[in-house]
């Protein structure tokens, strides 16, 4: 756990939405003359709910950088209030690359993520400007940091021969088919499982999508010699929070949602494709639309889903980062803006 050199005092949590609209009061802005130098790329990772986006905003004022989204649905356009994106002030305060930039009917994946995201990058740093990538789908962030080997695309015909096998069934198949990549995939995960069958049953490179990164603060087993000039482009924290902390912030974000009228949101959708479906609390949402579910019963599989899913967010970044932790909890937002300050100094030395 990182030592940031503050004395700790519980402190309750702010919404993103508030700590970021009274972010200018906490600390004095930098001017782009002034602005403090940072490495060109800085991450910002952790679970939903965390305080990723009041984090981000204040951080991108202070050090005249520019926000990269790499949350795997609020790069859609729509659902806004599903995908808690940042508010239209919150917006105008900083700048922000692949927020609601993709139309809903559109597949999307790691690999055209990070196309996006390098794009962006590349716009930023033209304009000499630092950027913040901040956001909790691991592989698109793998995707910014490391890009990945080409992988065969979906096989429609095979998805659904092997949508009719159990997952033990699966499990065996992808063994026989290739056990080392077996031995890197969630077999647990029916989806994975699948898709690591797919890409199984047509290369006999593992790519590094399924096996993993190579290199910088991502963890793996191969390094790329080529991308040795990247590692010193990127640096980052992983912010974190006490459990029980954690899933108060969730738990109210999901109530928040509903008192903004999130079920009018999904009720008003019309052409959605098979990614943007796969959004948190959608197929819940839609089963109370439906009269399947009450609106209490709605609520509350969406907030066990989502401490489930934050759950796993950080079992992933834990195993996957090297990047050093800060656990919010303790601090109040000021404090942690500057914990997090020493590092992006410390990165930029």
């Amino acid at each position: 756990m990182l030592d940031v050199g503050i004395e700790t005092r519980p402190t309750p949590g702010a919404s993103a939405r508030r700590a970021a609209v009274s972010a200018a009061a906490l600390m004095p802005k930098a001017s782009h003359e002034n602005a403090l130098q940072v490495k060109s790329t800085f991450l910002i990772v952790g679970p939903t709910a965390v305080g990723k986006t009041s984090l981000g905003i204040e951080l991108a004022e202070l050090f005249d950088a520019e926000i990269i989204n790499a949350d795997a649905f609020q790069i859609y356009h729509g659902l806004d209030i599903l995908t808690a994106k940042p508010d239209s002030e919150t917006q105008r305060q900083v700048r922000h690359h692949l927020l609601g930039q993709v139309s809903l009917a559109e597949r999307m994946s790691a690999v055209s993520f990070g196309e996006l995201a390098c794009a962006a990058l590349a716009d930023i740093h033209s304009r000499n400007k630092n950027a913040i990538i901040a956001g909790g789908s691991g592989l698109y962030l793998k995707a910014i940091t490391h890009g990945f080997d080409e992988v065969p695309p979906p096989d429609p015909r095979l998805r659904e021969e092997l949508s009719a096998l159990s997952l033990e069934e699966l499990g065996l198949r992808l063994r026989d088919l290739n056990p080392q990549l077996a031995a890197r995939t969630d077999l647990k995960n029916p989806r994975r499982v699948i898709r690591a069958i797919e890409i199984a049953s047509t290369t006999t490179v593992i790519p590094s999508e399924v096996e993993g990164s190579r290199h910088g603060g991502f963890k793996g087993t191969q390094r790329d010699p080529s991308a040795d000039a990247r590692d010193d482009e990127f640096a980052g924290v992983l912010v974190l929070r006490d459990r029980d902390d954690l899933y108060q912030r969730i738990n109210e974000r999901v109530n928040a949602m509903f008192r903004e009228g999130v079920e009018e949101e999904v009720r008003a959708l019309q052409d959605i494709g098979p990614t943007a479906s796969n959004a948190l609390g959608l197929k819940e949402i839609r089963a109370l639309i439906e009269g399947q579910i009450s609106r209490a019963e709605c609520i509350g599989k969406i907030q066990q889903a989502t401490r489930r899913y934050a759950k796993r967010q950080l079992t992933w970044f834990r195993h996957q980062t090297t990047f050093p932790q800060l656990n919010l909890t303790p601090f109040s937002h000021r404090e942690a803006v500057r914990a997090i300050t020493r590092i992006f100094r410390h990165a930029g030395e």
